[in-house]
């Protein structure tokens, strides 16, 4: 699709609310696109309440929780924690966006909308690890409440472009952590609802990134440094939650999402799609945050052959100490 925006006037003039204005064909477009390829689904049909129990508090046939009562793994128990608590911050997400993107016309219907879907995701999510036993509910109350406390402030609230292009890689990023979770949670269950969250992330991603590749007809310098300035500095929206730097590094050891994965499943695929570093024609600022760019992702994929060696020494390790 080619952009006609010629009210806009020259890059130097351009502001959010511009964009914003030049983007909003587009974003009906995508919208319209988006309400006829997603499907409704109900969360309580991927919950197995069948095995659900009292907890110990005003029931007395109560049973306390414990890590045996689950068939999730520990990196499952780890990786699903972390992403039920980022997404428990959904009120901080929409409150970010709306004041971004507005609440009006077609921005204002997507804003909602993809709240709405966001929303199953932590209802699902949250009833199955109660159900299934998977996680000690006294703990994972204590962390909610910790969590959201801290609030949420994303390191693009102050411009739509570069979050329009952070969300184009930050949902990519968050359906491969779910769709990993599932594959090694050990519950074939739990993989089932995960996958299908998976899939309303995927299909979040494609909305914001088709918008990402408009932006980059409209204002192409912008959005270069846009895409510059969240590649280099990403850090995914659960970063506040207590204990995430151990639980990061529990879940990249465990294959669930690491530099390698982030790297090859994340960065590249979006990059590869919108051809950035194929754009030309772009101005000063544009070609060096290009070629910042570049530099970038050769040094990130150099440490992430340095991590997979790690890793796989590692798992020598643990194979040698099986045998032995």
């Amino acid at each position: 699709m080619t952009i006609d925006a010629p009210h806009l006037g020259s890059p130097s003039d351009w502001t959010d609310a511009r964009l914003l204005y030049a983007l909003e064909e587009v974003v009906e477009t995508e919208l319209n696109r988006h309400l006829k390829v997603a499907k409704d689904w109900m969360p309580h049909e991927y919950v197995p309440w069948g095995e659900g129990r009292n907890f110990p508090g005003f029931f007395e046939d109560g049973v306390a929780w414990e890590k045996e009562q689950s068939k999730v793994t520990e990196i499952g128990r780890t990786a699903l924690v972390v992403n039920l608590l980022t997404e428990d911050n959904l009120p901080s997400y929409h409150h970010e966006i709306a004041a971004l993107f507005g609440r009006d016309g077609a921005w204002g219907t997507w804003v909602h909308r993809w709240t709405a879907e966001e929303a199953r995701h932590g209802i699902v999510m949250r009833d199955y690890l109660l159900a299934s036993r998977a996680v000690d509910p006294d703990k994972l109350e204590q962390f909610r409440m910790a969590h959201m406390n801290e609030g949420f402030e994303s390191d693009n609230r102050h411009s739509m472009l570069r979050t329009v292009a952070y969300v184009s890689f930050q949902e990519l990023a968050t359906r491969i952590s779910h769709r990993n979770t599932g594959f090694q949670s050990g519950d074939p269950v739990c993989d089932r609802m995960l996958a299908r969250i998976a899939t309303d992330e995927n299909l979040h991603m494609v909305f914001y990134r088709n918008l990402l590749k408009a932006a980059f007809e409209i204002a192409p310098d912008l959005t270069m440094q846009a895409v510059r300035d969240v590649v280099v500095n990403f850090r995914m929206p659960g970063h506040g939650i207590p204990g995430f730097e151990r639980a990061a590094v529990q879940m990249a050891v465990g294959e669930v999402y690491n530099l390698r994965i982030h790297h090859d499943d994340v960065l590249q695929p979006v990059l590869r799609f919108l051809k950035v570093m194929e754009i030309d024609g772009l101005g000063p600022e544009g070609r060096a945050a290009q070629e910042e760019l570049g530099l970038f992702m050769g040094g990130l994929d150099a440490e992430a052959a340095r991590f997979d060696e790690k890793l796989a020494a590692r798992k020598a390790r643990m194979a040698s100490r099986g045998k032995s």
